[in-house]
């Protein structure tokens, strides 16, 4: 009897109409929603914070794994995504407290026994680059000749004197600067150096960086860490 029940199974195996029995789709190497969103949390915690992922590429990739999981599972999901996310960007920021950072603006602070420091970004190879501080009453301070450069970040450093060889005083100051770029004159983004005292966490405009001297910039205006 057992050689017959063998024998009919093999016949329905040869034309088709076995059930192939089913597989759990762990056990198939298919990713789950869990599984998903851990991968997706693993990558936004150890991404460069100023070179965030985009929005555009974060989208396609929810959209593409929505298809498959249903919108109402990532939406179960989402809250612990979106906790662990603010948990990731309050500790990046917070490591920030007390180290320098580089971010757009024409004002220089200066304390005695300090330096001004930032950066000139040239869009190409420029010569004749000159910086130039002035005071709260517009006088020229100092005049800085720093020659020719390529295309880059050209850093610079006042040491707070004016051309006579005065300190100038702890203050504020505009920095600005001149080049030549094709034999047409051109002024340079200027970037300035900055310590960040502390971080406003909450709010609707995101992270907030309080800079001496310099007040408060979202953590997206930081050009560089020092």
């Amino acid at each position: 009897m057992t050689t017959g029940i063998v024998s009919a199974y093999n016949q329905y195996e040869d034309i088709g109409l076995v059930r192939e029995p089913e597989t759990n789709q762990s056990e198939q190497g298919q990713l789950g929603l869990e599984d998903f969103m851990n991968l997706l949390v693993t990558e936004l915690t150890h991404q460069d914070p100023f070179k965030p992922m985009e929005n555009s590429e974060m989208a396609t990739q929810v959209s593409q794994f929505a298809t498959v999981s249903g919108i109402g599972d990532l939406n179960d999901s989402f809250n612990d995504l979106r906790g662990a996310l603010t948990s990731n960007q309050a500790l990046q920021a917070a490591s920030l407290v007390g180290r320098d950072v580089l971010v757009e603006s024409n004002v220089g602070v200066l304390n005695e026994g300090e330096t001004v420091q930032g950066s000139l970004v040239l869009p190409a190879s420029a010569s004749n680059i000159t910086l130039r501080v002035t005071n709260s009453a517009g006088e020229l301070v100092r005049e800085l000749p720093l020659g020719t450069h390529e295309a880059g970040n050209l850093s610079f450093s006042w040491d707070g004197y004016d051309d006579a060889g005065h300190y100038a005083g702890d203050g504020y100051y505009q920095i600005s600067a001149t080049a030549s770029v094709d034999d047409a004159e051109m002024a340079p983004t200027v970037l300035v150096s900055a310590q960040v005292e502390s971080v406003n966490l909450g709010g609707s405009g995101g992270i907030q960086l309080n800079l001496d001297g310099l007040g408060q910039v979202s953590m997206n205006d930081v050009v560089q860490i020092q």
